[in-house]
Order: structure tokens, then sequence, then C-alpha cells
């Protein structure tokens, strides 16, 4: 049987129904009160309320209120889950071993309950990120200039990591921060301080770069930027390159560079 419902259940019935579930490794959905008590890094209690419990057979426990897209308890996969019934009432257990949480869910009133073998293989693409711009200028590198020879991605300085590191065609460094959407101050603070912890480094890269004399220069690449920002790399002789990221998920095949122009 892939699925199997109830509708106002006797506990011991819900009982037999969830720990079916659980042996099946089956997804199950729950409408119902309960009171919540979480012990971990923090402590917790949510008092009586009605709510939904979604129980994954990754081991995902999550509690939904009737608002708010964040569960207001959950645990994460891996995590184990088992029933009990203690002075005729029905509890929830989810345990994570590390770090040492557990989440106990009493369940009182139990409106519906329904279990599901749910077959579902596919991985979400996306689209119109930080990643995909990175993808697509190393691909196509002269986007951002012509001549332009990326070597280097997340390229680890002591403040992060380098989103695109290259040289121009001229052999100055080139140190690249991509922001997907419109970029602010804070890119451009980033940015400045990646182009510090490269110049105060010591590796190959910069050895070359100082030998035969030539600049760190530091682009900015987004859609577009606010004013501050547009001010801030004046002073700072950042250069800024306007760049829109991928829309299409890579499964059309369909970008285009006509788009990112």
């Amino acid at each position: 049987m892939k699925y199997k419902t109830l509708e106002n259940p006797e506990y011991d019935e819900a009982y037999e129904l969830i720990t079916e579930a659980l042996r099946k490794k089956a997804t199950i959905v729950m409408y119902t009160n309960c009171k919540v008590l979480y012990e971990g890094r923090a402590l917790s209690e949510l008092d009586w309320g009605e709510r939904i419990i979604l129980i994954k057979p990754d081991g995902s426990f999550l509690i939904h209120q009737d608002k708010k897209v964040e569960p207001v308890n959950w645990q994460p996969p891996k995590s184990k889950t088992r029933a009990f019934i203690k002075n005729q009432q029905l509890f929830l257990e989810s345990h994570r071993r590390t770090p040492k949480e557990l989440l106990t869910v009493e369940l009182d009133n139990i409106q519906f309950i329904n279990y599901a073998l749910i077959e579902d293989y596919e991985e979400l693409e996306q689209a119109g990120y930080e990643k995909d711009m990175g993808d697509m200028i190393m691909e196509n590198p002269h986007i951002i200039e012509e001549g332009f020879k990326p070597t280097y991605r997340e390229y680890s300085v002591e403040h992060g990591f380098i989103d695109i590191l290259g040289k121009d065609q001229e052999n100055n460094l080139m140190i690249l921060e991509l922001k997907s959407r419109k970029a602010g101050v804070s890119a451009v603070k980033q940015l400045k301080r990646y182009i510090s912890d490269f110049d105060e480094s010591n590796n190959e890269e910069l050895h070359q770069c100082k030998s035969e004399k030539k600049k760190i220069r530091g682009l900015l690449v987004a859609p577009t930027i606010d004013e501050d920002a547009k001010e801030l790399i004046e002073e700072e002789g950042i250069e800024f390159v306007s760049v829109n990221p991928p829309k299409e998920l890579k499964r059309d095949k369909k970008i285009t560079l006509d788009a990112f122009n």
C-alpha cells in the first residue's frame, strides 16, 4: 500500500499507523493538537495548540503553525524518530546525536494522520545565483573584459574566499567579487578586504605579480550597484562590471550571451 489515512483515530490506532510508517520509511503528515518540548543547545517549550507535523524518511521532523514559512520546531535529517504510549497518551520523540538534541511532542485529539511512500528522484535545478555567474564567467571570461584569464575559484584568504582570481592581458592580478543582485557598500568593503589580504599574503601568484611590477585589480561584478557603493568604489580604486546572472536552467541549454551584455 502506497498510502494510508486515518481521521480522528484513537491514540493506539495512531501509534500503530506511525510505527508502520516509520518502519516503511514513509512520509508522515499529521494535523493534531500537541505540546512540544525541546532540549539541546537551548531549552524551549511550546504549549498546546493545533499544528501540522511532518516527518520525512531522511529523519527530518518539522512542526508548523498556521503562520510563517519556517517551522516553529524542527529536527534535521538523520534524526531518529520514535513513537510511544505513556499513561494512555501518545508521544513522539526525535533524537539528534551530534549535537545532542531531543524534541518531545505530546499528542492529543489527533484529527488527521496520513503516511505515503513517495517516489521523487529529481534534484532541484536553480539559476540566477553567484555560482551560476561564476560558471558563466569561467566558460566565457571575455564577459568581464577581453584577455581576462580566470585561474582560480573560491581562492582562500584570511577574510573568506575570493570568488574568482585571474589575470588580465597585461598579467595584472584580478580579484572578482560576484553578486547576483544589486551590490551595496558591504560588497565593496568585502572586496577591499580581499585585496588587502591578498596584497599582504605570501604566495607564488603575488610574487610573480610584484616581480613584474604589476598591480592588483579589484572588480565588483553585479547587475547594478547602489549610489553609496558607486561612490566608495571610486574612492577605493575598485572597478565595477555590470553582469546579469543567467536565468535559464542548465537543462534547457538555452543560455546566450546576449542577456549578459
